[in-house]
């Protein structure tokens, strides 16, 4: 029986399960949209679950026809989903309890309606931990390196201008201000929302493969280096300008221009990746017709398919 024809003959059946859901993990969703609402870090939080609906969608052809094979592999992601959301009742732990949700999901799709089915649901359903803020713990283990890299990077840069700069650590020292280069501008907001407008770039414009992982990848180098661009130009327009240039509509201009300029490359390395895919499929060149072709030698002969401080500081982030 097809999925389709399940929902046609038990079209309540989801109802229990979507109650349960409900009940279990109301507060923990709320929890996290508030997250979502209040720490800038992850408003792109809000566009994952459109987003993971949206591939969902575009997968209903497929997915209506899909046999429907209950898999008792289901109850192993089922457990796994359980003992991840008592886990992190117990540890008081948001990202373990936020992650069962989606490991559930998965476990019920399997569980319920088999391989098939859970085949073309995967990639939307794995997009959901997208969506998901990270551990405080982890979030500082990965910034504070990012945030020494991009300092680092824009002094180089700096220097190369001829101006006067020091730097210690994430921050940044000129004669006349002292720029510290905060968590915010460490990159890794950029590279997480970077990471999932990549995904959904990579899955809905390339074929499955080395060109999907090679544009998700390299969102993380994107990320960093227009980062680093932005704490180049904080810095150089705070020598010329003063502080202002480090706070208010300078710096939440140059962020939003900086991101902008960030999808841009990742949008054009997905076609030129797209490129390269259509390139390589493209078959042979045709062969000349040479003297001993026969008289049907023509175009169908060929093959067919084939910051804050001293003197006025500021915080860049």
């Amino acid at each position: 029986m097809t999925l389709a024809a399940t929902f046609r003959q038990q079209p309540l059946h989801l109802l229990p399960v979507i109650a349960m859901f409900a009940v279990t993990y109301h507060a923990i969703v709320m929890r996290m949209v508030g997250d979502w609402n209040f720490d800038p870090n992850y408003s792109h939080g809000f566009l994952v679950p459109c987003l993971a609906l949206w591939f969902a969608w575009m997968r209903w052809p497929e997915l209506r026809e899909a046999e429907v094979r209950p898999s008792a592999w289901g109850l192993g992601l089922l457990a796994a989903g359980l003992c991840l959301l008592v886990l992190g009742s117990v540890l008081i732990e948001l990202f373990t309890s936020r992650a069962s949700l989606v490991v559930l999901m998965m476990g019920t799709v399997l569980f319920l309606y088999g391989r098939d089915a859970f085949r073309i649901l995967l990639f939307p359903l794995a997009y959901l931990l997208f969506m998901i803020p990270l551990p405080y713990t982890v979030y500082d283990a990965l910034a504070l390196p990012l945030k020494g890299l991009v300092s680092f990077a824009a002094t180089g840069g700096i220097k190369l201008l001829g101006l006067p700069v020091l730097r210690e650590g994430n921050v940044i020292i000129f004669p006349n201000i002292t720029l510290e280069v905060v968590d915010a501008c460490s990159g890794l907001r950029s590279i997480m929302s970077l990471a999932a407008l990549g995904t959904a770039f990579a899955f809905l414009f390339l074929p499955a493969g080395w060109r999907r992982w090679t544009l998700v990848l390299a969102t993380v180098p994107i990320a960093v280096a227009t980062n680093t661009l932005r704490v180049f130009v904080t810095g150089v327009l705070s020598w010329y300008i003063g502080k202002d240039a480090a706070r208010g509509f300078f710096h939440d201009f140059e962020g939003l221009v900086v991101f902008a300029v960030a999808m841009a490359l990742t949008a054009a390395l997905g076609f030129v990746l797209a490129r390269v895919g259509r390139a390589s499929a493209r078959p042979d060149a045709r062969p000349d017709a040479g003297p001993d072709a026969g008289p049907d030698a023509g175009p169908d002969a060929g093959p067919g398919t084939g910051t804050g401080g001293t003197g006025g500081g500021a915080h860049v982030g």
